[in-house]
Protein backbone atom coordinates (compact mmCIF):
# COMPACT_ATOMS: atom_id res chain seq x y z
CA UNK A 1 0.00 0.00 0.00
CA UNK A 2 1.83 3.05 -0.99
CA UNK A 3 1.04 6.48 0.37
CA UNK A 4 1.27 9.34 -2.08
CA UNK A 5 2.29 12.75 -1.00
CA UNK A 6 1.80 15.31 -3.55
CA UNK A 7 2.78 19.26 -2.96
CA UNK A 8 2.76 21.87 -5.75
CA UNK A 9 2.00 25.52 -5.94
CA UNK A 10 -1.37 26.67 -5.11
CA UNK A 11 -3.62 28.13 -7.81
CA UNK A 12 -3.53 24.90 -10.42
CA UNK A 13 -7.35 23.71 -11.00
CA UNK A 14 -9.32 20.80 -10.12
CA UNK A 15 -8.65 19.04 -13.14
CA UNK A 16 -4.73 19.53 -13.25
CA UNK A 17 -4.70 18.43 -9.79
CA UNK A 18 -6.71 15.33 -10.17
CA UNK A 19 -4.37 14.45 -13.52
CA UNK A 20 -1.92 14.45 -11.70
CA UNK A 21 -2.77 12.14 -9.06
CA UNK A 22 -3.92 9.46 -11.85
CA UNK A 23 -1.33 9.52 -13.71
CA UNK A 24 0.96 8.84 -10.33
CA UNK A 25 -1.35 6.14 -9.45
CA UNK A 26 -1.05 4.68 -12.87
CA UNK A 27 2.37 5.05 -13.65
CA UNK A 28 3.03 2.52 -10.01
CA UNK A 29 0.40 -0.01 -11.43
CA UNK A 30 1.99 0.00 -14.28
CA UNK A 31 5.95 -0.37 -13.20
CA UNK A 32 5.77 -1.35 -9.53
CA UNK A 33 2.74 -3.86 -9.03
CA UNK A 34 1.07 -1.80 -7.08
CA UNK A 35 -2.68 -3.36 -7.02
CA UNK A 36 -5.05 -1.10 -9.11
CA UNK A 37 -8.08 0.07 -5.90
CA UNK A 38 -4.50 0.86 -3.70
CA UNK A 39 -4.72 4.10 -3.78
CA UNK A 40 -4.18 6.50 -1.01
CA UNK A 41 -2.68 10.24 -1.93
CA UNK A 42 -3.02 13.49 -0.59
CA UNK A 43 -2.97 16.55 -2.52
CA UNK A 44 -1.60 19.67 -0.77
CA UNK A 45 -0.72 23.04 -2.50
CA UNK A 46 1.62 25.63 -1.18
CA UNK A 47 1.58 29.07 -1.08
CA UNK A 48 4.72 30.28 -3.48
CA UNK A 49 7.03 31.49 -0.25
CA UNK A 50 6.05 27.90 1.22
CA UNK A 51 7.45 25.96 -1.88
CA UNK A 52 10.86 25.90 -1.61
CA UNK A 53 13.59 24.18 -4.32
CA UNK A 54 16.81 24.93 -6.21
CA UNK A 55 15.79 26.06 -9.57
CA UNK A 56 18.95 24.35 -11.06
CA UNK A 57 20.04 21.93 -8.58
CA UNK A 58 22.21 19.00 -10.28
CA UNK A 59 21.29 21.03 -13.70
CA UNK A 60 18.14 20.91 -14.25
CA UNK A 61 15.98 23.56 -15.01
CA UNK A 62 13.12 23.96 -12.64
CA UNK A 63 9.96 26.19 -12.90
CA UNK A 64 7.35 27.58 -10.92
CA UNK A 65 5.40 24.76 -11.72
CA UNK A 66 7.70 22.14 -10.05
CA UNK A 67 5.92 19.57 -7.99
CA UNK A 68 6.92 17.08 -5.05
CA UNK A 69 5.78 13.54 -5.43
CA UNK A 70 6.75 11.52 -2.46
CA UNK A 71 5.39 7.95 -1.71
CA UNK A 72 6.10 5.80 1.57
CA UNK A 73 5.71 1.91 0.43
CA UNK A 74 6.90 -1.44 1.41
CA UNK A 75 10.60 -2.24 0.56
CA UNK A 76 11.50 -4.85 -2.11
CA UNK A 77 11.61 -3.20 -5.37
CA UNK A 78 14.24 -2.90 -7.53
CA UNK A 79 16.39 -0.48 -8.90
CA UNK A 80 15.10 -1.35 -12.30
CA UNK A 81 11.70 -1.35 -11.20
CA UNK A 82 12.16 2.17 -9.20
CA UNK A 83 13.74 3.59 -12.68
CA UNK A 84 10.49 2.40 -14.59
CA UNK A 85 8.31 4.18 -12.34
CA UNK A 86 10.22 7.77 -12.65
CA UNK A 87 10.39 7.46 -16.33
CA UNK A 88 6.69 6.33 -16.55
CA UNK A 89 5.50 9.07 -14.24
CA UNK A 90 7.42 11.72 -16.39
CA UNK A 91 6.23 10.49 -19.17
CA UNK A 92 2.48 10.34 -17.88
CA UNK A 93 2.35 13.88 -16.49
CA UNK A 94 4.10 15.16 -19.21
CA UNK A 95 1.29 14.08 -21.63
CA UNK A 96 -1.15 14.84 -18.91
CA UNK A 97 -1.90 17.45 -17.28
CA UNK A 98 1.56 19.12 -19.25
CA UNK A 99 3.94 18.59 -16.77
CA UNK A 100 7.56 19.13 -17.91
CA UNK A 101 9.51 16.27 -16.98
CA UNK A 102 11.98 18.46 -15.06
CA UNK A 103 9.17 20.13 -12.75
CA UNK A 104 8.89 16.50 -11.22
CA UNK A 105 10.56 15.61 -8.39
CA UNK A 106 10.04 11.78 -7.01
CA UNK A 107 11.07 10.78 -3.54
CA UNK A 108 10.45 7.12 -2.10
CA UNK A 109 10.77 6.12 1.52
CA UNK A 110 10.56 2.36 2.53
CA UNK A 111 9.08 0.78 4.85
CA UNK A 112 8.96 -2.41 6.28
CA UNK A 113 5.71 -4.04 6.81
CA UNK A 114 4.77 -4.04 10.32
CA UNK A 115 5.05 -0.18 9.76
CA UNK A 116 1.17 0.12 8.72
CA UNK A 117 -2.38 -0.24 9.97
CA UNK A 118 -5.13 0.34 7.32
CA UNK A 119 -7.32 0.56 10.10
CA UNK A 120 -8.78 -0.66 13.33
CA UNK A 121 -5.89 -0.10 14.90
CA UNK A 122 -4.17 -3.27 13.82
CA UNK A 123 -0.93 -3.91 12.08
CA UNK A 124 -2.58 -5.97 9.02
CA UNK A 125 0.55 -6.84 7.77
CA UNK A 126 2.86 -7.30 10.39
CA UNK A 127 3.59 -11.39 10.57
Amino acid sequence: MPLVRISLREGKPETYRRALADGIHRAMVETINVPPLDRFQAITEHPAQSLIYDPAYLGIVRSDNVVFVQIILNAGRSTEQKRALYARMAELLQASPGLRPQDLLISLVEVSRENWSFGNGQAQYAV
